[in-house]
């Protein structure tokens, strides 16, 4: 009972893996799909916002690239239209008739245009200046001196914008964007001799103007770059990024609009870029990815930390559940397991004081009433199991007496008096064998030896019966109940051999395989159905019914009483044609279970 309840426990708490165990797998299982799907969501969702930073970025800068053209494309505009003004033209020697004052006139009204036009442009301010072929002179609205020189002109006429005209940079005059429109149609890159030349410049500070701008209304730091000249910086940008974003963009090859991540000085950067078709220039727009997606990392880390933190508080949790419960809870199933093996002594110290206490308490004291009455009861039971199988010993010998007289009886009726004389022989040896019944049990050579001497005295009546006895030496020596074999030879005698007339083979074989003994008895007779067998082998199982006999149902209870609940008796089809009884008994079980009495 103690057993099949251990059994039981052990089944519905599952011990292949220990309450610990479990619960940090439940645990760990609880948390890992909760960080891969916060990652899984967390990456996404990086991945959108620096999908939409990029596509914004570049909408941006599109649009501030598009701004900058659009004052260029003005400043080209006036000077188109500029051009063709009467006075302008004028200046240019078309009336050289006129007298001085009304060319005095003349230039102050060109100078005036071009002042009012630069102050109409004042976030965009613009030097003009209007060259004469033809009277050699020049007219500007810079603060400096303008002079006519020839070299100069055809040095930077060339039809479209340029950085710098060829001449020293000076603080007067520093670095600037040009721009050279002559009057001449289809032939802006050349002088003709009489060309009306209009120049447009406008020097950094206007690019650094909308760079600051742009600044101010994003994350990022523009400039504006060209392979080979100085790029052109907002006043507030970082000149060691500039130049490592410099050395970057000279070692590619920039396409009209490009878009990259790129990791300069240890970080993440978006670098976008826009052609301006009207400068060659490109606006370069860097952004760092790290700061913007700075909160969302430390969200991330947040949340990471405070999985950490909530997986160390489970863990202690578990800890403790192990130490209050797991612990006395193994310390009470050993000590079961030591009970259920029948060490009745054992006692489970309580170093705790919760409801663990009282079930030590009860179970050291339900330890030592059961060794108490294993102790009153062990005695008892070994002196019913020793009466048991010796009335079961007993009800056999009766059973085997009765058919040795009817023999005698009747081969005395045939004047076969060495029969009977060898039958006397053989009953008298038996009796002094059975007549031992302090000792229910005998050695397998023993009982083989019985089996002999009757074997030859079922010859004398049959002269058809042969036999073959073919049991190893180990299993001689093995002990086992007295008048085992004798009841299932007789039966293979008379039920098998002596149903027919053509049958007379009995086979006794012994093996010893795996720690169990296996000895058969076959014989060549009629045999039984499968249906026959069944039943055969099921009463085995039964309790005693009086239409059914009980010389194999003795042999069974009294192999089960000796060698334990792996013992059996079954009935097969033999190979020779009748029927074959195998007895199996667990070797270990069979010596331990001696007798005491051997």
């Amino acid at each position: 009972m103690v057993g099949r309840g251990i059994g039981m426990i052990r089944r519905k708490l599952g011990f292949k893996m220990s309450l610990f165990a479990k619960i940090n797998w439940l645990i760990i299982i609880l948390f890992i799909p909760v960080i891969i799907f916060f990652t899984y969501s967390n990456k996404a969702s990086l991945a959108v916002i620096d999908k939409e930073l990029q596509a914004s970025n570049l909408k941006q800068l599109t649009y501030f690239s598009s701004q900058m053209e659009a004052r260029i494309n003005q400043t080209m505009d006036f000077v188109v239209t500029f051009s063709r003004d009467p006075n302008v033209r004028k200046f240019n020697g078309l009336n050289i008739w006129d007298d001085r004052y009304d060319r005095m006139q003349t230039k102050f009204v060109i100078q005036e245009k071009m002042m009012l036009q630069s102050g109409v442009m004042n976030i965009w301010p613009v030097e003009f200046t209007v060259y004469s072929q033809l009277n050699k002179e020049a007219i500007s609205n810079a603060d400096r001196m303008v002079q006519y020189e020839e070299q100069y002109l055809k040095r930077n006429v060339t039809g479209r914008w340029s950085y710098g005209d060829g001449e020293a940079v000076t603080p007067e005059k520093p670095a600037a964007f040009h721009w050279f429109y002559t009057d001449s149609f289809g032939e802006q890159d050349a002088l003709i001799g009489s060309n009306l030349v209009v120049q447009a410049s406008f020097y950094h500070e206007n690019i650094q103007n909308m760079l600051d701008a742009y600044k101010t209304g994003g994350q990022g730091d523009p400039l504006l770059y060209h392979n080979g000249n100085s790029p052109i910086l907002n006043r507030s940008a970082s000149e060691d990024l500039s130049s490592e974003l410099v050395r970057y963009l000279d070692g590619i090859e920039l396409e009209d609009t490009m878009q990259e991540v790129v990791e300069l000085e240890n970080k993440r950067y978006l670098i976008s870029s826009v052609k301006s078709f009207s400068l060659g220039w490109h606006l370069v727009d860097i952004v760092p990815l790290d700061q913007i997606l700075d909160p969302l990392s430390k969200n991330r880390n947040l949340f990471y930390l405070a999985m950490g933190l909530l997986f160390v508080v489970g863990l202690s949790a578990s800890v403790l559940l192990y130490r209050n419960v797991q612990r006395p809870i193994r310390k009470l199933i050993l000590g079961l397991q030591s009970v259920q093996k029948g060490d009745f002594s054992v006692r489970i110290e309580s170093n705790v004081n919760n409801e663990f206490a009282f079930l030590f308490y009860r179970f050291n004291d339900m330890s030592q009433q059961i060794q108490e009455l294993i102790d009153n009861v062990l005695n008892e039971k070994l002196r019913v199991r020793e009466a048991t199988l010796k009335q079961l010993q007993a009800q056999i010998n009766p059973h085997f007496l009765y058919n040795c007289i009817g023999y005698m009886i009747n081969m005395a009726e045939m004047k076969d008096e060495e029969a009977v004389v060898s039958m006397g022989h053989n009953l008298s040896a038996y009796y002094r064998y059975m007549t031992r019944l302090e000792r229910p049990t005998a050695f397998m050579s023993e009982e083989v030896g019985l089996i002999v001497n009757y074997l030859d005295i079922q010859k004398l009546r049959n002269v058809r019966i042969h036999y073959h006895i073919d049991i190893p030496a180990e299993m001689m020596k093995q002990q086992v109940p007295r008048l085992m074999l004798q009841p299932i030879v007789e039966n293979a005698v008379i039920h098998g051999v002596g149903k027919t007339f053509s049958s007379g083979e009995i086979r006794i074989t012994g093996q010893i395989e795996e720690g169990f003994c296996k000895l058969s008895v076959e014989d060549d007779g009629p045999g039984m159905t499968e249906e026959q067998l069944e039943m055969l082998n099921a009463s085995m199982s039964q309790p005693l019914r009086e239409d059914m006999g009980y010389g194999f149902w003795n042999t069974n209870q009294r192999i089960i009483h000796l060698f334990g609940g792996k013992s059996n008796l079954t009935f097969t089809k033999s190979e020779i044609g009748g029927v074959r009884a195998t007895i199996v008994w667990e070797l270990n079980a069979g010596d331990v279970q001696h007798h005491p009495s051997q």
